[in-house]
């Protein structure tokens, strides 16, 4: 029997747990499908979820479907509680991502969907409700390809259109299709296990409307993975049973778990209980590839490996707001923080922390909902009623350039030296930790456990003592002493290490911010944008009827977290705002914040900036910048030279061609671009002809004017001066370029720099001249420009925008970064124009007339 372990997920209210019971019915494993309005729901069985009607823990149930067993997680839907439907993710094999028909896809809908891509999950979609939704079937499969991705496939028929889309995602499919006509079931089932489609089916949990035909699809289309001899099991729940048991849930990834089994020195096995619902049974083993709790652990927490697993990677999710408990008059504050210590041990996103000059616990949390059940669950388990303040935002710090840290521990008969690099990484990065330390410089071991040590805690920024995040750390050099070097020395020297690079390089503070979708009559839209714009956030406004009007953008937490209220009072509850966490972003007034924190990293007791060195059997303390002088490995990291750096940049080596490599990002991210035939091909011609012949397509570059300009130092220098002037030079340069490439060049500007702002398109001389529309920026620009024309032209995009990059080769472009076309413009003019013309085909060249009818569809559907 082939068994998948698969998870449903969906935004709030689009209808995840009756989609649960009705598989259940219909698998036959419970005789009536429950309903969460009823109270009565199979997998809402705990008392908070029955009371507030949705669901809060994760759960499981197993379902048997024909030659299927299913092992089905029910996750919480609501962004509160999203921490604990990330928890899940690694160990599930498939996802059922459910969208509500009369919503589409909304914004958590794309956040779980940029979860999937980041676990590497392989999806089903299911559209739910589609007995209520106003849209069809084509508009829905529109709004799922356009904001999710164009690999999703409608499945509910398999016609010569379903085949023709199937073969479009994934090149081998293409190839397969165009010499058979026809695409195998085990082949398509592959592309879904590697994610380069995603099948789409339609229905009614409610009315058990196609749901049928979402369990055979998945019986159909599902591989279950082979799983190594070895033992391995990843955990990811830690909860308590009725009589107070601790159970440690998991799955388990390799070999087989028997009772009474021995995983650490004074811990082992005492039940295996396969749950179903709130039931279970007792096992005396337990196999690879399925998902289990075990009764009798207790240091183990969710996220850790066992056996041949490895420690889960950091979780995506975080909460962004940091609440104080305040305990009634006279309650014990270390018996009160010895409490919340055990409930975070069920949820380790609480990040409980206690401040001892203040004598304060704090937990971190993600919203109001979160917020009760905590309370209730505090009440409910300890008997104690606490109340929380209004919370404040959680700031995070990162670096601007890369910096060496260097960290010494030496007290007397100890011994450490830590040094690691630190290296600034693009946004929602968080941390990463690697080692490039000789081996005969610090063993293999010591190496291990400074990277166990890096990994341990939450490192606190030298700003504000807020963490860090978005950097490299690498291990790149240290000392150890044969007889006074101990453990805990490397564990000090580690973290001075960080502490001191940090307190070299410059810091900067990041903020979290909201991705807003607001809803409100037209006659509010001026009051809205004021708001907005006090609020230091940037919107667009999407959609508008003879009535509202929906606004959408983004805007600091700290600004708006209170502005649901102001929007309800000033539109006298006809306005809707939806909220959720878009990423962290540069802080709008760095010190301001500062100055009111007033924190003070030289003060900070607990995390040093200095290091300990000794000196006549006595341990003195050295200041940050001067450890250069104390230390006793040299230092191992040298900025690289500016020539290095424009060789070596970003991932560039060497022989390797740029955009194989991105190509390949873009693959493991996103599947296979589509390439680009003409949907009329008739089936014989594919048949019949054993090769395509490749016809050379005429070249158009796309340059992004701005990102040019700062990254051509003469130019940015001009530009701080005079803008007119660098972008004059900037043109004529390219008129230039053009004329060595003869190719269709567009130069792009964003409007928002230039005084009128309305947005246009010239021709001047060779070359076109686009000034976007003012709510337009030039790489939304760029992009719709890049897949219209691709079908048509051999498009290259100009920036050093990595994110730009990445999606331009999405849709079949090239790309050259600023500075490359830069040493390109410097090669060519360096040649003589008698011998480039030697070199050239002699014939006429001329723009494309055509071309205006792409910047006329640009400006209309604008």
């Amino acid at each position: 029997m082939k068994r998948i372990v698969t998870g449903i997920l969906a935004h709030v209210d689009a209808g995840k747990t009756t989609l649960s019971e009705s598989m259940l019915y219909l698998s036959g494993n419970i005789r009536k499908p429950g309903r969460v309005d009823h109270g009565d729901a199979f997998l809402d069985y705990n008392e908070l979820e029955k009371s507030r009607g949705i669901t809060i823990y994760l759960k499981q149930a197993i379902m048997n479907w024909k030659d299927c067993e299913f092992t089905l997680v029910d996750t919480p839907g609501h962004v509160d509680f999203s921490t604990e439907m990330e928890r899940t993710l690694p160990i599930l094999d498939y996802a059922i991502l459910l969208i509500n028909g009369m919503d589409g896809v909304q914004a958590h809908t794309q956040t779980i969907w940029k979860l999937l891509q980041h676990y590497h999950i392989p999806a089903f979609i299911f559209v739910n409700k589609m007995d209520a939704a106003y849209a069809d079937v084509q508009t829905l499969m529109d709004n799922i390809k356009e904001k999710l991705s164009g690999n999703c496939v409608d499945f509910t028929h398999k016609n010569e259109e379903f085949y023709e889309n199937i073969a479009l995602c994934e090149e081998s499919l293409l190839e397969n299709y165009m010499e058979t006509g026809d695409i195998s079931t085990e082949n398509i089932a592959e592309s879904i296990s590697k994610r380069f489609i995603f099948p789409c089916f339609f229905g009614s949990a409610l009315k058990m409307e196609g749901i049928e035909e979402l369990l055979e699809g998945m019986r159909t289309y599902t591989m279950e993975k082979q799983y190594p001899q070895e033992f391995g099991a990843k955990i990811y729940k830690i909860s308590h049973d009725e009589q107070g048991n601790q159970l440690t849930h998991m799955k388990i990834t390799g070999g087989i778990l028997k009772s009474k089994t021995k995983l650490k020195e004074d811990e082992k096995v005492d039940q295996i209980r396969l749950y179903s619902g709130n039931k279970y049974e007792m096992l005396q083993e337990i196999e690879a590839g399925r998902i289990c709790a075990i009764k009798g652990l207790k240091s183990f927490l969710p996220g850790d490996g066992i056996g041949i697993e490895e420690h889960f990677q950091q979780p995506v999710l975080m909460s962004y707001m940091n609440y104080r408990i305040v305990p009634p008059v006279g309650y014990d504050q270390h018996l009160l923080l010895k409490q919340m210590n055990q409930l975070a041990k069920e949820d380790p996103q609480l990040h409980v922390t206690y401040t001892k000059q203040t004598d304060e616990i704090r937990v971190a949390l993600m919203g109001e909902i979160q917020i009760d059940v905590l309370r209730k669950q505090i009440s409910d388990r300890y008997g104690v009623e606490v109340a929380f303040d209004k919370g404040s935002v959680i700031y995070k710090e990162t670096i601007t350039e890369p910096i060496e840290g260097v960290g010494h521990f030496e007290p007397l008969r100890h011994y450490a030296e830590v040094h690691v690099l630190l290296e600034p990484l693009p946004r929602g990065s968080g941390l990463q930790f690697a080692t490039d330390c000789p081996q005969d410089q610090l063993s293999g071991q010591f190496q291990r456990l400074i990277l166990t040590h890096l990994e341990e805690i939450e490192h606190p920024g030298v700003l504000g003592g807020f963490p860090i995040t978005d950097i490299k750390i690498t291990l790149i050099g240290g000392k150890s002493h044969n007889k006074h070097t101990e453990g805990g020395d490397f564990r000090q020297a580690t973290y001075r290490a960080v502490r001191q690079g940090l307190k070299k390089t410059t810091s900067i503070l990041l903020e979290p911010y909201y991705e807003f979708q607001l809803d409100i009559p037209n006659e509010y839209i001026s009051k809205a944008i004021f708001d907005i714009e006090t609020m230091h956030g940037t919107f667009e406004i999407k959609d508008a009827t003879d009535t509202n009007s929906i606004i959408c953008g983004k805007a600091p937490v700290s600004m708006m977290q209170d502005y649901q209220q102001k929007v309800t009072a000033y539109t006298k509850g006809k306005g809707k705002l939806i909220c959720s966490l878009k990423d962290y972003e540069p802080c709008e007034n760095q010190e301001e914040i500062l100055a009111q924190i007033g924190y003070d990293s030289e003060t900070d007791l607990e995390h040093p900036t200095g290091s300990i060195f000794c000196s006549q059997g006595a341990g003195y303390y050295v200041p940050w910048n001067e450890v250069k002088k104390h230390m006793h490995v040299k230092y191992c990291w040298k900025p690289e030279e500016p020539k290095a750096i424009i060789q070596k940049q970003k991932n560039y080596q060497p022989g390797i061609d740029m955009d194989t490599e991105l190509e390949k990002i873009f693959v493991q991210t996103y599947g296979t671009s589509k390439k680009r035939y003409t949907p009329a091909m008739e089936k014989k011609e594919i048949i019949t002809e054993p090769k395509i012949s490749i016809i050379k397509k005429p070249q158009c570059i796309l340059v992004d004017g701005y990102n040019v300009i700062h990254a051509w130092p003469e130019l940015e220098e001009l530009a701080m001066q005079n803008l007119d002037a660098a972008r004059t030079k900037l043109i004529n340069a390219m008129c230039n370029y053009q004329g060595y490439k003869n190719c269709l060049l567009i130069l792009v500007f964003d409007a928002y720099k230039v005084q009128e702002g309305v947005g246009s398109m010239n021709q001047y001389h060779n070359i076109y001249v686009v000034y976007t529309r003012k709510a337009q920026t030039a790489d939304m620009y760029i992009e719709r420009a890049t897949h219209k024309m691709a079908n048509e032209y051999q498009v290259s995009v100009v920036t050093s925008d990595a994110m730009e990059q990445l999606i331009v080769i999405g849709q079949g472009a090239g790309r050259m970064s600023s500075r490359e076309l830069k040493l390109e413009l410097e090669r060519i003019e360096k040649l003589e124009m008698s011998s480039y013309e030697h070199t050239q085909k002699k014939y006429r060249t001329y723009l494309l007339e055509d071309v205006k009818k792409y910047m006329d569809e640009e400006s209309s559907e604008d």
